[in-house]
């Protein structure tokens, strides 16, 4: 039986992308440009024709076979080779976008692609099988390395594609030369299994994590190494070697350069899973945006229903996370092409003090970036599910998979909290330098420059005194500024209270963490973020129809992430008052609702096609009952009684009362 719905909501989208303010295209242009649109256009199109990559909304699919099709399709996706390694050469960014691409499909997927294809296969820069075996064979004529896990507390845990199918590892250790003297962690490649038979290698034990709450398709592995013996040529050397003798060698005369070095080149899994996690956020929020321009529930008396993105409370959870993902999605881009910068200088053995000072930077910034991206999509992503009130918690509309998927984001590639802990250390080695040794504050990448000024900053107050003046987004910026500043030196003096206890410097650093340190890498990564959000609406190089929507867009994300902050502010006295509060929560509260008519477009820009968003409640079409109910309806097992139910009825009803048999 055919059943037809009537949907209300089928025009409504198309209401709101008449209202908006400036022209979709032109703002997918400026963000993207016309090679990417093409390009991501292939890539989707060519996933949607394959039958390989066919799905339903919602499917439940058992893990092993959830995880042969995740092997199939990533087999496939080498076929498709959409990205030749000359191609990424001359346009990284491209190798991002394609990562984008393939993550909004399924980012099981696509971590399993990229980890064999960038995390080892780059890393080493080849991936052929030839050299595989070379890695295999016996070498008796040269030393050797010998890979040992002391203890079980040492082994390897959470390696992508180690726990079924990985042969090679790439794995971090001490390195220890014949005359005991240990030279820092260094990467080596390690064969792990048998190429051939997938068995583990002789003195490796590798298996499997298990079932986790998300990402299903990649599996996930253990390590432990008992004296797996390997080549020399296995250490990857760029920033240090060891000769045939057993003698270490580095380019770096200093050894914090070549720390910095060896800092910066870590830095591109956290820089990838700050613009993943927008991905992911971009994702829900052109669900739950879609959702409720196109649901419809009271209104004024006698006027009907009015779409659910007319309440201020509806704007108030979603518009400051869409302007959050404006200003992550360049903030990503910026930090990607920096670190290109850096990969480009080690390349071409650039040891320089600049670029050792460039990869310590970068890594603060990596160790910031990516809590504050996985962070806000952990959080935007249940707003979005939370409103879209009981249809967000269908699995069919994708919201709980993509919660669950992003949460690893706060975990892998290190702890969101401890990794903090490297960005406040970095802050405050610029403050010592320049209180101590009367260093001039001045960075590669020019994140810390404004530091230089602590005094006459920190001397600074709110000015404006209307909810218009706040609306700029100097405002915030200016704030941040202050926040930074202030959280610097409370920090230092944290420290040096505790030091003055006799706290030993560990013990130091760990009682100093919460309100102090902490906060410290939040606003500074926050303020990074929001200057270079803000430099770009204020560019003249910024399209002059498109500079209006994105400046609020800059203004709500900085005053809405600056609201966070509003303690400090009032304790270190930069706010007085309670002007200054209201001020900033009006202007929050305009904002999303001068953005509101903007919404549906701005998600347009940001959003897949649907056979890749796969959630029947944010289709572009906007048929929200139409939609749910072709999915709920295929196949008209909703309708169906529940298979265990003939195990407690006959085929016959049974009359009469029941009595036990005397």
């Amino acid at each position: 039986m055919d059943y037809e719905v009537a949907d209300l909501s089928s025009n409504l989208l198309d209401v709101y992308r008449k209202k908006a303010s400036f022209n979709s295209k032109d703002m997918l242009n400026f963000i993207d440009g016309e090679e990417i649109i093409l390009f991501k256009q292939h890539v989707f199109t060519t996933l949607e024709n394959d039958p390989l990559f066919a799905r339903q909304p919602g499917e439940d699919i058992p893990i092993e076979k959830k995880r042969e099709l995740t092997f199939l399709r990533v087999k496939q996706l080498f076929r498709y080779n959409f990205l030749t390694e000359e191609e990424a050469m001359a346009n990284p960014w491209k190798s991002i976008i394609l990562t984008d691409c393939l993550g909004m499909y399924d980012l099981g997927m696509s971590a399993k692609y990229f980890l064999s294809i960038g995390m080892f296969g780059r890393t080493v820069a080849s991936s052929g099988s030839s050299q595989h075996n070379k890695y295999v064979e016996n070498t008796n004529d040269m030393t050797e390395f010998v890979i040992h896990s002391p203890d079980f507390e040492a082994a390897k845990f959470w390696v992508g594609n180690l726990g079924k199918t990985a042969t090679h590892a790439i794995v971090y250790a001490q390195l220890y030369t014949p005359d005991k003297v240990c030279h820092g962690l260094h990467s080596f490649v390690v064969p792990v299994r048998d190429p051939k038979t997938l068995l583990s290698l002789p003195g490796v034990l590798v298996g499997d994590m298990g079932k986790k709450l998300g990402q299903n398709g990649l599996e996930n592995g253990f390590a432990l190494f008992h004296n797996v013996r390997i080549p020399r040529e296995n250490l990857l050397n760029r920033t240090g070697d060891v000769t045939p003798e057993g003698r270490y060698i580095t380019p770096f005369k200093d050894s914090n350069k070549r720390f910095g070095a060896s800092l910066g080149a870590l830095s591109g899994g956290r820089v990838s899973i700050t613009r993943i996690a927008v991905v992911n956020l971009k994702l829900a929020m052109t669900v739950a945006i879609r959702f409720s321009a196109t649901r419809r529930q009271f209104g004024p008396t006698g006027k009907g229903e009015i779409p659910v993105l007319e309440y201020q409370l509806q704007q108030w959870r979603l518009i400051p996370y869409l302007a959050a993902i404006y200003a992550l999605d360049h903030f990503a881009k910026s930090i990607f092409m920096n670190f290109v910068e850096f990969q480009i200088g080690q390349m071409m053995g650039d040891k320089s003090d600049r670029q050792a000072e460039m990869g310590r930077e970068i890594h603060a910034i990596g160790c910031a970036s990516k809590p504050l991206g996985s962070w806000t999509a952990q959080r935007g992503i249940q707003e979005c599910r939370e409103a879209c009130g009981g249809h967000g918690y269908l699995a069919m509309n994708r919201l709980g998979d993509l919660r669950d998927d992003n949460d690893p984001n706060c975990t892998y590639e290190g702890d969101n909290n401890v990794l903090l802990q490297q960005t406040s250390n970095y802050l405050l080695s610029w403050f010592h330098a320049k209180h101590i040794k009367g260093s001039r504050i001045e960075s590669p990448l020019h994140t810390v420059d404004f530091l230089d000024d602590y005094q006459k900053i920190l001397e600074s107050r709110f000015t404006p005194t209307t909810m218009e003046q706040c609306m700029d987004s100097a405002v915030p910026v200016a704030a941040y500024k202050w926040l930074v500043c202030f959280l610097l030196g409370e920090s230092q003096k944290r420290l040096e209270q505790q030091r003055a206890l006799g706290k030993g410097d560990f013990e130091a650093h760990n009682n100093s963490q919460v309100y102090y340190c902490r906060s410290l890498a939040i606003a500074y990564i926050e303020h990074d973020c929001l200057q270079k959000f803000h430099d770009l609406t204020t560019d003249q190089d910024t399209p002059a129809g498109l500079r209006p929507v994105l400046s609020k867009l800059c203004a709500l994300y900085g005053l809405w992430s600056l609201s966070n902050h509003m303690v400090t502010l009032y304790q270190g006295n930069y706010l007085s008052g309670r002007k200054p509060a209201e001020l900033v929560q009006m202007a929050i509260l305009t904002l999303c609702s001068q953005l509101k008519d903007d919404a549906v477009a701005l998600v347009d820009v940001i959003a897949p096609p649907d056979f890749i968003l796969n959630s029947p409640i944010g289709n572009t079409d906007g048929q929200l009952y139409k939609n749910m109910w072709s999915t709920m309806m295929q196949g008209n097992k909703v309708l169906e009684r529940p298979s265990w139910w003939k195990e407690f009825c006959s085929d016959k009803p049974v009359v009469g009362s029941l009595r036990p048999k005397l």
